[in-house]
Parts: structure tokens; sequence; C-alpha cells
């Protein structure tokens, strides 16, 4: 049966919950840990830096979370999101294979992070936060956060990674336009970008530095919170979204994925399209593969160590059971800042240690390739984050060309790409170039660590 090209939700059937896969996962995710005392962190450990609203979701093992109707009003200025049949690019790669994806770039930002900036944002209003600071790589992020925080009149400070604060001036400028303060980190403001500088004054940067110093920021200041895009279960669960309108969406088209597909940074839109499938999975015996796409340079699901570790690279944040490279780690400055990120969500590390998620790396080259063919046959120039699910999602069509099988594949396009035309300017000029890591580089920062086992 032909599909429709684009499948649009009905407003009214939008989903009015979040899901929350902590009540379905057969084993429960270890413990964080407070990073002095190495034991079990309580509320009260995260209360100087998160709402409290915020930290009863990131415990919670309750199956669904209502939206506040506040956030769900907001949300609707852009969702239910559209899925298209991607008919061009199957067409494009002779492929047996059905392709859709989950176009998140309609948001006002551009991606889909406002998916969380949103309801973190009208937490912390609800609490009387007057100040958030945040970090951003690619700028999606900081981005969604300056929007959700204009909403509420939150005031907002963005330490912006630096490579991507050279590479990406109209982010800034976005986040500027939305009444935010943004800075190139590692900076001087902080004792965090201070120590970094001190080693590294040519530093270019990384998420887990701009981390460092927003956290030390907030902790610094009684009047101030901290606000993440990733990484932490509230956010990831407020993702969902995603995919719970994709299931909805797939049933409209009359199909049902055998294969679904998110880039990975630290894991929220991986998480966002994937976490309502996997509910599936687990409580109606479904059988979907879900592949999380991260760059070859930045490899933590591929090649890290599942182990306790700091979410931060000067070691503020708790110790969190996940895949990581160290928190040292200093990816390459490859142009999909969004990805360069040393570890892994703690909720998408026990999924995948238990096996009921898979993981692919790729190369930032045969991710542009990838992005550039489905730019031509689709017409949406994705975010070069967005380029790695893409690969991944052509890479399986092609397999699945080879076995002369038909399977459905969804990915979720996690943004656009048209603040990153540098990307591509330097990927047609042939200055985009491969980052290879050797073992030892690969292993150099787990070697320096001395935190507990994750076992």
């Amino acid at each position: 049966m032909e599909t429709y090209k684009k499948i649009i939700l009905p407003e009214k059937e939008m989903p009015t919950k979040w899901y929350n896969i902590q009540a379905d996962m057969p084993n429960p995710c270890l413990p964080s840990l407070h990073p002095v005392t190495n034991k079990p962190i309580g509320p009260e450990d995260l209360a100087p830096i998160f709402p409290m609203e915020l930290i009863k979701q990131e415990v919670s093992k309750e199956r669904w979370i209502e939206i506040p109707e506040e956030v769900f009003d907001i949300y609707k200025i852009w969702r239910p999101s559209p899925v298209y049949r991607a008919y061009h690019l199957e067409k494009l790669l002779d492929t047996p294979a059905k392709i859709y994806y989950k176009y998140e770039g309609v948001s006002p930002a551009g991606s889909h992070k406002p998916n969380t900036a949103v309801p973190q944002a009208y937490y912390n209003k609800m609490e009387g936060v007057k100040r958030l600071t945040t970090e951003t790589g690619a700028g999606q992020w900081g981005s969604a956060l300056s929007y959700a925080c204009q909403i509420f009149g939150i005031d907002l400070e963005v330490y912006m990674v630096k490579i991507s604060y050279e590479q990406k001036p109209y982010r800034k400028l976005m986040m500027n336009t939305w009444g935010a303060k943004v800075f190139s980190s590692p900076t001087n403001k902080t004792a965090s970008g201070k120590k970094v500088l001190a080693e590294d004054p040519d530093s270019p940067g990384s998420l887990g530095i701009a981390i460092s110093e927003a956290v030390e920021r907030a902790a610094t200041d009684e009047n101030t919170k901290y606000s993440l895009g990733s990484v932490l279960n509230h956010v990831l669960m407020h993702q969902t979204i995603i995919g719970e309108e994709a299931i909805k969406q797939m049933d409209m088209a009359g199909d049902f994925p055998d294969i679904v597909i998110g880039c990975f940074g630290g894991g929220s839109n991986f998480a966002g399209i994937s976490f309502p499938f996997l509910r599936l999975n687990l409580t109606e015996g479904k059988k979907v593969r879900c592949i999380a796409a991260e760059p070859s340079s930045c490899p933590k699901l591929t090649k890290g160590e599942f182990r306790y570790d700091f979410g931060d690279t000067v070691g503020l944040t708790p110790l969190l059971p996940m895949y990581t490279l160290g928190h040292t780690f200093i990816p390459a400055p490859i142009h999909a800042g969004g990805l360069r990120y040393h570890g892994a969500g703690v909720i998408v590390s026990q999924l995948l240690k238990d096996k009921l998620i898979e993981a692919q790396s790729f190369h930032q080259l045969e991710c542009f390739d990838a992005g550039v063919k489905f730019a031509k046959a689709e017409g949406i120039i994705p975010a070069p984050e967005s380029n790695h699910a893409i690969a991944c999602a052509v890479k399986e069509a092609l397999i699945a060309k080879e076995e002369g099988v038909s399977k459905t594949i969804l990915f979720n396009l996690s943004g656009h790409g048209y603040f990153d035309m540098s990307s591509y300017e330097a990927y047609f000029s042939g200055k985009l170039v491969e980052h290879h890591l050797t073992e030892e580089e690969l292993h150099a920062d787990l070697k320096k660590l001395n935190t507990p086992a994750a076992v």
C-alpha cells in the first residue's frame, strides 16, 4: 500500500504525557554518586542547581508524567512535528527499504531541543528562579533555552564551546536575539575556565568544559540555577514526545519500523525517537532495532568504558554510571559540535550495557556525504549532527538492498543546517578532514580516572 509523503498528526491526538522508560527497564540504573563522598546523591544534593520538580522527575519510576498545560500550549506552536516518507532518497539509493524521518527542524530554534527547554524554563519559573546558566555545543541547545527563557522572563547565560562559537556565529546571534548572554568557553569568568586556559591557552573547548563553567556559576550564586540540554534522565524523558507522536504517525501510514535511528551526543534526541519504541519492545514483545549513531572521533558508546565518571571536565558534577572516554577527553573539532561530549546518559548507558540498544560510529566525511545526498533528494539541508543519523539510515538501507529484503527505517532528523552552512562550505572545498583516533589516544584519559567502578 502506498503511504503518504507527509504524515501530519492531528493536534487533538498530540501526546499529553512524557514516557519514563525507567518504569520498564529490566535492570535499574546504578545510582549517581556525590563527587566528594562517593555516596549516592539525594535530592538535597541537587537542590542548589535544579528546581525540585525536575529533581523529582530525575528519580521518578512512574511510567507517565503529565505535560503541564502551559508547556503543552507552547508545544502546540510547532508540535506535532511531521513524519515524511523519503521516497526520493529511496529511489536514489535504489533500495527496497522504506525510509521515514521525523522532522524536528520545524521548532522555533530549528531543532528538537525546545522539547525540554520549554518545560525546564517553566519549572524554574514556577520556583521563582530569575537566572539560568547552561552550556551549548553547536548552539542548538543554547538557542532553544534562550527562546524558552524569554517566554518565561528568565535571564540566561550561555557558555558556548569555543570552536562552535567561532564556526557558527549566527547561532550566537540567534541567542542574543532572544536575550541571552553568550560566552566563548573556556572563559576567564570562572575558576573552571581559568584552570583550562592555564593548561592550554588555545583550547578549542568541549561540552565538558562548558558544563563545568555553567555549573560553577549556578553553584556560586543562590539566585541562579543550571539547565542541561541532554544526558540527564528528565531531559531524555521530555524528548519522548517525539517518539510517542511517531508511533501514531507510523500507524497512520499503515507501517511500523524495523529500525529506529537517532544521532548521539549525550542521548536526548536518540532517546526521544527510540524510547517509546523500546517501550513496545519491553512491554509488547516488539523487535525494533534502536541504533545510536555517534561520531568516530568521539566514540563513547562504541569504544568507551562503562564506569563512574564526571559529567563535566573539572569534576563538579555528580559521578554518573555511564559509557565514557574520560571527563578530560577533548574531542576533535568536528563540525557536529552537539556530539562532542565525552560521556553518555545514564539510562542510555544501562540500555546499551543490557544489549537493548545498538551503537554505530561514523566518520565526518561519510556523514556529510549522506547529508548532501539527503538534501538533494528530500530538499532539507540537515544539521551536521543529524547527518550521522542519515549516514546510519543510508547504511542500513544499502544493507537491505544487498540482502534483497524490505525493511522499514525511521530516523530522527533532529534539526536543520541553515546556521551550519560554513560546515558545508568546508566540505565542498575539501577542507573537512577525518579525525582518526589511535587506541592510545582513545584510552589515555580513561587511564587517568580514579573514580569508582560501575558494578
